[in-house]
């Protein structure tokens, strides 16, 4: 149920730093939900999503290569890796819910098929206060995202496709999808 404590599946793997962030993650959905007043349904798949995302972060290289073996994230960086993983194990301990599942999985890189809950949490993942850059201008999107989602889906995807590009990284297929079906 959202707003309730942070509750992670017994399979988990992450350090004290990473739960912190995910629990950050939780609560900004949480926030949103309500400031939104979405159905139940809709408020716990976007809370289950914040706090499953990153369940399987701190876990071992070859664990989220075996996991992530047979999904489109095969032959990625493994740094990408721990949401089809997690996903993997969703699907694995009965979780049926296709658009929580294509939120998690694809989280990191986005995915233009994505219900509202994938875009709340990569905008989450991306807006959550403790991150330490551009810590301004986030919380004002932050809080702009229950009056506008659209807009600040948006200038999020940018914002994250010009980063990406600024490192010097490859944009996923998917990524260029996601940003041309938006814009």
């Amino acid at each position: 149920m959202p707003d309730s404590p942070l509750v992670l599946p017994a399979w988990a793997q992450v350090g004290d730093k990473r739960r912190a962030h995910i629990a950050r993650v939780t609560a900004l959905l949480d926030s949103w939900a309500g400031a939104m007043t979405l159905d139940a349904d809709e408020a716990q798949r976007w809370h289950d999503a914040g706090a499953w995302h990153d369940a399987l972060r701190d876990a071992p290289d070859a664990e989220l290569r075996a996991l992530a073996s047979t999904s489109a994230f095969a032959d990625a960086p493994v740094n990408l890796l721990h949401g089809p993983a997690a996903a993997a194990l969703l699907r694995q301990a009965g979780e049926t819910r296709g658009e929580l599942l294509m939120a998690i999985e694809w989280h990191t890189v986005g995915n233009p098929a994505w219900g509202r809950a994938g875009r709340a949490l990569f905008m989450a993942d991306f807006l959550e206060p403790g991150r330490g850059f551009m810590r301004a201008d986030r919380a004002f999107l932050a809080t702009l995202l229950p009056r506008d989602f659209d807009g600040v889906f948006r200038q999020v995807v940018r914002m994250r496709m010009e980063w990406t590009l600024r490192e010097g990284n490859s944009l996923f297929p998917e990524t260029v999808a996601l940003w041309n079906s938006i814009r």
